[in-house]
């Protein structure tokens, strides 16, 4: 996939349709137009103007109505954007309407994020997976997309396939997606060895998931040094960064960002960073890092919490990790419990908390006992020096005799060891 640099900045008008028959995770709102402006922030453009226009139901021609167009046009010259960008999914249809009637570049939001995505993959495997989904995205669009396909390169939406003349080339595509699957087919069967790996050695997964520019990669940071880049902007980590942390004496994990989640993500991002996202599925705990500071935060909590129950496995325990609280006012707005820790990852606070708080949910009941290890069974030793805290070790004619703090997981593999259970 080539990168094109861009050559103009894009002003763009922002519009988005509050429409009685959306459900309400489909409608635009003055909150998800401002999310829309950080967006296309993100992605180097700059906002001329908001719009959000009150319907029953789209316009099958022009989503927002002839009217409502005519004066988008009139914005558009009074402000001299070049481009508009709407916060709901456009048909092709539409976007070809909206094109002919304002003579400018008309993306919805799926692609604004697409082309974040482009911007920001590092990785082969991460450039792998943008790429199926702008394929993904653009196929069944082709018959009705106007200027934004014909543009070769230089902005926002024109970043990845946009220069092999999609429209007239499905065959290509479909070849190409193919491809791009059995690519990440490949990789997915790497790291399911990886997970195996990983099973048999008995090392927990916890994998930090969140709304976009919550401070999951900050938290990373600061408990892992893993030095990855943490900055205060949307879609900042792409790429899946693991590091092993020792929470204590007898428990280490491996600790895993993910890539943030936004309302309105779009399904094909979903389905192609399955290589990664899939990594959910088999975590055996979730921490769930919030903006504490976010004033959608209840409603950021909901859209994470959706995706959670799609692509983590059933039952997993959530630790709720409530970042940024050193820009509330008042701290105890944030919940407490058994599943919420409240942090400040940049400057470290909380951290011991959150450390217990694993500790807790990973290992359960400890367990004080003394292992009489038969000499066949001594990489069972190895295991106990290596995930539990071992006390004490002796070694005698019938075996290896272990007094050790163990957790639940390795008291139930090596029960028939015991030779002695303390209190």
């Amino acid at each position: 996939m080539e990168k094109n640099e861009r050559v103009v900045c894009e002003k763009a008008v922002l519009v988005g349709l509050n429409a009685d028959c959306f459900k309400p995770e489909d409608t635009a709102t003055y909150e998800t137009l401002d999310e829309l402006e950080a967006l296309l922030e993100t992605a180097g453009g700059i906002c001329a103007a908001k719009v959000l226009q009150n319907r029953h139901a789209p316009d099958p021609h022009s989503f927002i109505g002839e009217g409502k167009a005519q004066e988008l046009c009139e914005l558009l010259q009074a402000t001299e954007a070049n481009m508009v960008i709407f916060d709901n999914d456009l048909s092709p249809s539409q976007i070809r309407a909206l094109e002919e009637i304002t003579g400018v570049t008309v993306l919805d939001r799926s692609a604004l994020i697409l082309d974040i995505f482009a911007q920001r993959a590092k990785t082969a495997e991460g450039r792998l997976q943008v790429e199926l989904a702008q394929y993904q995205y653009l196929l069944p669009k082709l018959s009705g997309m106007g200027k934004s396909m014909s543009r070769l390169g230089g902005g926002i939406g024109t970043r990845g396939p946009g220069e092999t003349k999609l429209e007239t080339d499905r065959r290509h595509i479909r070849e190409r997606i193919d491809r791009l699957r059995q690519e990440l087919a490949e990789v997915r069967k790497v790291r399911a060895v990886q997970r195996e790996r990983r099973i048999k050695n008995s090392v927990p997964v916890v994998a930090l998931v969140g709304y976009t520019n919550a401070g999951k990669s900050t938290l990373l940071n600061q408990l892992t040094d893993a030095g990855i880049p943490a900055n205060n902007r949307l879609f900042d980590t792409l790429d899946t960064t693991t590091r092993r942390l020792k929470i204590s004496d007898h428990l280490e994990i491996l600790l895993t960002d993910t890539v943030g989640f936004i309302a309105k993500l779009p399904h094909q991002l979903v389905e192609a960073f399955k290589a990664t996202l899939e990594e959910l599925e088999y975590a055996d705990l979730l921490i769930h890092v919030i903006d504490a500071s976010d004033p959608q935060r209840e409603a950021h909590i909901e859209v994470v919490d959706r995706l959670i129950e799609k692509l983590a496995k059933p039952d997993v325990p959530v630790i709720r990790c409530y970042n940024k609280a050193d820009l509330l006012e008042d701290v105890t707005a944030c919940p407490t419990g058994e599943a919420c820790v409240t942090t400040c990852a940049r400057n470290g606070v909380g951290m011991e908390a959150l450390l217990s708080r694993i500790e807790s949910v990973l290992t359960g009941k400890l367990y004080h006992v003394t292992l009489l290890l038969p000499y066949a069974e001594a990489g069972a030793l190895e295991l106990l020096h290596e995930q539990a805290q071992v006390l004490k070790t002796d070694y005698t004619a019938d075996g290896v005799e272990v007094e050790t703090i163990c957790s639940e997981t390795l008291y139930g593999r090596l029960r028939r060891f015991i030779k002695e259970q303390k209190a």
